[in-house]
Order: structure tokens, then sequence, then C-alpha cells
């Protein structure tokens, strides 16, 4: 199926090939820093098996809270450090995790908080087999790093980097080390993300030629968090930023989908256009007295970011980013195929041949009570293990929030490093989906320029396995 797709858009894209070298394109360039002499290629990377993995946390506030109960529930787990900077943090998580724990797991845990750079002493004393990162986005690279060459794996939050600089160097570094570093992007293990990618490998939509993929959601409601919490540095990001500050989370499942940097398919450039900024400044005006913090804010970033990519074998991906507008949320979620259409929010799906005695054809939608039907037939596998109710397992993942997606994710984390199996999200994937930030930044400076992505596996996705069907 791979060659046949692949033949299939370069027969229909020639045209879009030859724009590769038109005059009016800026940003382009194919190069890449040279591999360093003795650092390994991590596509398909399988590190030794750790029958007893012991992790360390840094930042428990808000998702590296939720990472830490659901990693501390798997057997052969033990969590050996918390740090943050605050002591309630730490000690609250403290608290929780001693309850799950027994006799042998999770009893000699190390506290440390105050200090921004406590993690880097927890690192030296502790010497963990994997580190959990869940900080402000602009501490992600550098304590992703620090954990590799300390000798452990790194999952850090979404998104890995917010420049190219650092997305370089946290591929350089997991090289250099032989660790893994994958982002935690938590929606690649959604009940319908799975099932969508289920479906497109099953070759139920044909050949794949246009994806969506968003992260809508009003989140002005952070500006609350004045002094301490998300909204008191993500807010900064809004007003001194440009581009989509997080794209992962609609874009991951349609990347894996496609199979991009996975032997098939591989980004190659980017357009970006952005609204006004007009709502953070509206909502603060609103809220706040005249001389808050946040009124003496400029808010450069406009309220909704589009962007187009275009991926080497020419399909389209849009991708769209607002978390200020008073919309309802969604991810869109959408995968167009020769043959038929996968959407969401609702989700949905309208095939050209139809399916069964819900639909004729492709002019209608498969959709509400008669999604039962297509669940029951195309769920995947890994899902249905994880999701069953009746047993203790399941009915812990699917407590662990956003619908079970983020317990089937540390599953799967712990899954891979116990058997020394490669990371269902590699350490590219990770870097090539936040590239977004900083490549729409400058496509947005330069009035919709094209901008090229760095190629961060240096030419070797071409001989990565896209990712299978997991059980």
């Amino acid at each position: 199926m791979k060659k046949s797709r692949r033949n299939f858009i370069k027969t229909t894209s020639l045209s879009i090939a030859s724009l590769g070298s038109s005059s009016f394109l800026t940003g382009f360039s194919n190069k890449f820093p040279e591999r360093k002499l003795g650092n390994q290629y991590m596509g398909d990377f399988k590190a030794p098996k750790i029958k007893n993995i012991r992790a360390a946390f840094i930042g428990v506030g808000a998702r590296g809270g939720n990472h830490l109960k659901s990693f501390a529930s798997l057997e052969g787990t033990e969590v050996v450090a918390i740090s943050d900077l605050y002591e309630d943090n730490v000690l609250r998580e403290f608290k929780i995790v001693s309850e799950i724990g027994d006799e042998k797991r999770h009893q000699n845990i190390s506290l440390y908080w105050g200090d921004e750079n406590k993690w880097k002493t927890m690192l030296k004393d502790v010497k963990p087999d994997i580190v959990f990162v869940a900080t402000n986005w602009n501490n992600h690279a550098v304590m992703a790093i620090e954990s590799m060459k300390s000798g452990a794996h790194a999952f850090v939050e979404v998104p890995i980097a917010t420049n190219i600089k650092d997305l370089w160097n946290i591929v350089d570094a997991s090289e250099e080390t032989k660790k893994h570093c994958m982002m935690l992007e938590n929606v690649n293990y959604g009940r319908d993300e799975l099932m969508f990618l289920n479906i497109c490998r099953k070759d139920l939509i044909g050949e794949l030629l246009h994806g969506e993929a968003s992260y809508i959601h009003d989140l002005r409601f952070q500006m609350r968090e004045e002094n301490r919490g998300t909204g008191s540095w993500r807010t900064l990001h809004y007003a001194n930023s440009k581009g989509n500050l997080y794209p992962t989370h609609g874009l991951g499942p349609v990347s894996q989908y496609m199979n991009l940097a996975r032997g098939e398919d591989n980004f190659k450039t980017l357009v970006s256009f952005s609204s006004p900024a007009l709502g953070r400044r509206l909502y603060a005006k609103k809220n706040y007295p005249k001389e808050h913090k946040w009124n003496k804010l400029e808010y450069k970033n406009g309220d909704l970011s589009t962007s187009i990519i275009k991926t080497s074998l020419g399909r389209t991906i849009m991708v769209q980013w607002d978390e200020t507008s008073p919309r309802p949320y969604t991810r869109l979620n959408l995968i167009q195929g020769t043959k038929g259409i996968l959407a969401g929010f609702p989700t949905r799906i309208a095939l050209e041949e139809g399916f069964k005695n819900l639909s004729k054809d492709h002019h209608s939608w498969i959709q509400g009570k008669n999604m039962k039907a297509i669940y029951e037939e195309y769920d995947h596998p890994l899902y249905k293990k994880l999701n069953d109710k009746n047993t203790s397992l399941g009915k812990q993942i699917a407590e662990s929030g956003h619908g079970g997606m983020d317990g089937i994710m540390i599953y799967r984390i712990v899954e891979c490093l116990q058997n020394g199996l490669p990371m269902d999200q590699n350490v590219y994937e990770g870097c090539f989906w936040s590239a977004v930030t900083p490549l729409s930044a400058d496509s947005i400076d330069n009035n919709g320029a094209p901008q090229s992505f760095p190629d961060f596996t240096r030419g070797n996705w071409k001989k990565t396995e896209p990712l299978k069907i997991i059980s």
C-alpha cells in the first residue's frame, strides 16, 4: 500500500514539485547539519529493556501530576523523585503517589522544590531511567536535553520546543546519548484518532490527499492565573509571540495517518496567516483594572492562526489555532482520501461506496447513533483492550483524563520501555510537529511567504517504518 500510494500521488503532483525552484519561494533550504560521528538515527530506535522503570518528574502543577498518577499505577514502575517550583505541588503529589504504592514501590521518593534549578540537582542525585517534563514551554528543550545527557529517556509535554535551534539541539542530544525523547502528544491516543488511523491503514478511504487539524479552545479564563499557573506564563506568549503556538494536538494524528516522516511522505513547506489580535486585549479591558499588567501588554499574536502545509508528495494539511475566540472546542481531525472522508467534531464518516445499510454513497454522513456500527467494526484494538471498564486497568485508564487518551499514552510508554520497542512517537515527529510554531511566525512576518521544514531526520525518514496498528 505504501508504494502504490506514493506512486499515485507523485503522478498527480508534478506541477507542485516544479515549484520548488521557483524564484518567489522564500525560506527554502534542503540543507541540514551533518550528523555527528558516532550519533545514531533514532527513528526506529529500540532501547535496552527496563524491567522496573525508575521515573523522575519535573513540574507537577497540572499535566505532570496526571502523568505521575498514571505512571505510578502501572506494574513495573517506581517514582523516585518529584521536582517543582512550589512545595505544595510536590507534597500533594507525593501524598497521592505514596498511597498508590505498596511496600515495594514508590517508597523512597526524593523531593525538590523552591529553586528554579533544583531539577538539575535531582538528575545528579537520583539518576532516573526516565524523566517526565511538564513545565513552562521555554524550559522544555533544556530540561529534555539535560535529562538525556544524565542518562535518562525524556518524555516532554507539548510543544517539545519553541524554536528551530532548540529542536535541532534536542535531535542531536537524542542521537548522541541514544536516549528516547518523545513528545507527550496524548491526542494520538484518543478513541477517534486511533480509529481513524486504523481505517486509513485498512485503505478504506483510499489514497490520502488532504488533512485538517486544529486546536480551537477558548482559554481566556487562564488569564485569571496571574502570578502562578499556566496563565501566568502562557499569557505572555500570546502577547509577545506570533503564529500557531500550539499545533500538535491536531497535527500529530493527521501526520500519522499520512505516515509523515515515516517512509511514505514528509513535511515540505508551510504558509501561514493570522487574524487581527483583538480578543485578549478586549478580555483584559473587560475583566481587569486599567493599570493591571494584562492591560499593559501589546498582544501581537492574531486571535486565529491558519497554516497550510505542503508535503513532499503534494498533500495538503490545514492547521488552525485559536485560544481566544468565543466558540466551541474542536480539533477538526479531518482526513480526505480518494474513496471517502473521516472528520471530527462531530465524528462522522462518508464513503464513496457507502457502508452496509447506513449510507448509499458519499453524499450523506454516517454520524450520531449510526457511528456505533463504525466503532464496532473499526475501533482500534489498543483502545478496545485498554478501555475494558470490567478490568482494573481499563477502569484506571478510563479515569486517567481526556477520555482515556492520557492513560493509554502512559501505558504505551511503559510497555515500549519494558519490552525494548520503538516509541509510537519518535523524536523527529515531535520536532516536525512543534516546528509549525516558529515556521508559522516566520511566514506571517514575511507576508505569508512559504517556509521550508528542516529535515530533522537528515533524509532517514525514507527508511523509517510507519506506525503499526498495535494491539
